[in-house]
């Protein structure tokens, strides 16, 4: 479906929701909702979407949601589905929804005993890389030299962001794929394909996050694309754990990264020697992923 064909799909989400403005996390679930369809239930931890969407009885999703404490996501979307699936509702799709917090952090217990069990659903981090709703404290999914207000002096993280595809490839699920705001067709079709497929499904989101950023509200899709483009957040799937395919290769030489953390106050005077070292863990992670396309593609 092109995003013309997508703009003719009835909304899930009503106006007015408690969004920042730019914020990638709500254009994300925006499409997310207009890729799976109506038949939906949503779970949804602590995390940024749990106040954008409001407390019951507002809301911003037309469809049921369920909000859970941070660590348990992954165990309540096992028993959303089950129970599903006992009052014969086996048709509707459910999805949790959770931020970098709750995915790779204080999450990663529960997701991780869910996919292990190969639960029958989709899991949905939108990542902004940081607890951007509790004051921008550093999470695993922040990446390297970013400033937080929780880093220990001058601010920066210190240590590379974890791979949580890696940790999702190893549990061997169905599928996994990553995905961007500003790749709206290509999320459509991971999330369609997610939908079609049974057992564990895993969807990690890019969404970047004008006041934790230090970003424009204007810049989301176009940080969204750099960060593809410069292989620092690449568009690929994962079949089993084993079958790697990338899904949107950049044009020609990848941009370099230098031009993806200009446009962040959060890597402002971020000195050469570490956007070097950045540098080179995205290109060694980039090597990393075109071998495993190349041993699948064979």
């Amino acid at each position: 479906m092109r995003i013309e064909e997508m703009n003719l799909v009835p909304e899930m989400m009503y106006a007015g929701h408690n969004a920042c403005p730019g914020c990638g996390a709500a254009l994300a679930v925006r499409y997310l909702t207009k890729a799976l369809g109506t038949n939906l239930a949503v779970v949804l931890t602590a995390s940024c979407w749990s106040i954008i969407t409001g407390m019951p009885p507002l809301t911003a999703l037309k469809c049921p949601i369920l909000h859970c404490p941070f660590p348990s996501a992954g165990s309540v979307g096992s028993g959303v589905r089950r129970g599903l699936n006992a009052k014969g509702m086996t048709d509707t799709t459910v999805v949790v929804l959770a931020g970098d917090g709750g995915t790779f952090d204080i999450g990663l217990q529960a997701l991780s005993g869910a996919a292990q069990r190969n639960e029958d659903y989709i899991f949905v981090c939108y990542d902004n890389e940081a607890y951007m709703n509790t004051g921008m404290q550093t999470s695993s999914a922040t990446p390297f030299g970013a400033r937080t207000n929780t880093a220990p002096y001058p601010l920066f993280k210190e240590g590379q962001k974890k791979d949580i595809m890696q940790i999702m490839a190893a549990h061997s699920i169905p599928y996994a794929a990553t995905a961007t705001v500003a790749f709206p067709e290509d999320m459509e079709q991971k999330l369609k394909k997610a939908q079609e497929i049974r057992g564990f499904r895993f969807i990690h989101i890019l969404s970047p996050c004008p006041p934790g950023w230090g970003t424009e509200s204007a810049d989301t899709i176009h940080l969204s694309r750099l960060a593809v483009s410069t292989g620092f957040f690449p568009l690929y799937e994962i079949i089993n754990g084993v079958s790697w395919k990338l899904t949107c290769k950049p044009e020609g030489k990848r941009t370099p990264l230098k031009d993806y953390l200009e446009g962040q106050r959060r890597f402002k005077q971020m000195e050469d020697i570490r956007v070097e070292a950045l540098q080179e863990e995205v290109d060694h992670d980039w090597e990393s992923l075109m071998e495993k396309v190349e041993t699948s593609e064979g």
